[in-house]
C-alpha cells in the first residue's frame, strides 16, 4: 500500500524552490545595457537580438541563439606568471564577442547582415584583457598558488550558495560570463558584474592575494 502524499508539504517545498530560484534571478534585463528595445535596429525587441523563439542556432550554453557569431582569431593574454592555458574564446565568451570584438555588426541577427558596429569594442587583441576560456580547477589553484580552489571556495554571489565551480564556471572553464551577467541579475555598478567589486571583492573571489 502506497503511503499517502502530503499535498500541503509538496506545495510548500515547491514554493521554497521557486522562491529560491527567484532570489538568484530576481532582476531583469529590462533597463540594463543589454536592453535594446529602444534601439532603432532592434524592432523594439529586448530578447530577439540574441535569442529566437523558433529556428535559433544550437550553441552550447546559449538557448536558441539568434545572433551572427564572430569568426575572428584572437591574440590571447600571456604572461610568464600565468599557469593557466587560455584557448581561443569559446562557449559563452564566443557569444559575448559576437558583438564585443567589433567584427560583427550588432544588428546582424535573425539571419540578417547588419551594419552597426559596437563602439568601444574590445577588438580581437585580448592580450591586455583578463584571460578567458581556460580550465580553472583545483590543480590550477595548487600550481598557481595565488588562486582559491574553485571546488571549495564559495562564490558569494547574492542569492547563490554554491562554489566558484558551481556558480561561476562553464563546464569548469572561466569565461566572460564568469564575472559578467548579461541578464543583469546582480549588477550594482553598471558593468553587469555578477557581484559588487567594492574592495576588489569580485577579484578576491578567485584570487587569494
Amino acid at each position: 500500500m502506497k503511503k499517502p502524499v502530503n499535498k500541503l508539504l509538496v506545495v510548500a517545498l515547491l514554493s521554497i524552490a521557486v522562491v529560491g530560484f527567484a532570489t538568484f534571478s530576481q532582476a531583469s534585463i529590462s533597463g540594463s545595457k543589454h536592453d535594446f528595445s529602444q534601439a532603432g535596429w532592434s524592432g523594439g525587441q529586448i530578447c530577439l537580438p540574441c535569442h529566437a523563439p523558433h529556428d535559433g542556432v544550437n550553441v552550447a550554453n546559449a538557448p536558441l541563439w539568434n545572433h551572427e557569431l564572430s569568426t575572428a582569431t584572437y591574440t590571447l593574454y600571456s604572461s610568464p606568471t600565468l599557469d593557466a592555458v587560455p584557448g581561443q574564446p569559446g562557449g559563452a565568451s564566443k557569444l559575448c564577442l559576437s558583438c564585443h570584438d567589433g567584427t560583427v555588426a550588432i544588428d546582424s541577427f535573425g539571419g540578417k547582415t547588419g551594419n552597426i558596429t559596437l563602439s568601444g569594442s574590445v577588438g580581437t587583441d585580448l592580450s591586455d584583457d583578463h584571460p578567458i576560456s581556460f580550465v580553472y580547477d583545483a590543480a590550477l589553484a595548487v600550481a598557481d598558488g595565488g588562486l582559491h580552489d574553485p571546488t571549495v571556495r564559495l562564490s558569494g554571489i547574492p542569492g547563490a550558495a554554491g562554489t566558484i565551480d558551481q556558480d561561476m564556471l562553464f563546464s569548469g572553464s572561466l569565461e566572460c560570463a564568469s564575472c559578467h551577467d548579461v541578464h543583469n541579475a546582480n549588477d550594482t555598478g553598471g558593468d553587469l558584474l555578477i557581484k559588487s567589486n567594492e574592495g576588489s571583492a569580485l577579484c578576491l573571489t578567485c584570487h587569494n592575494s
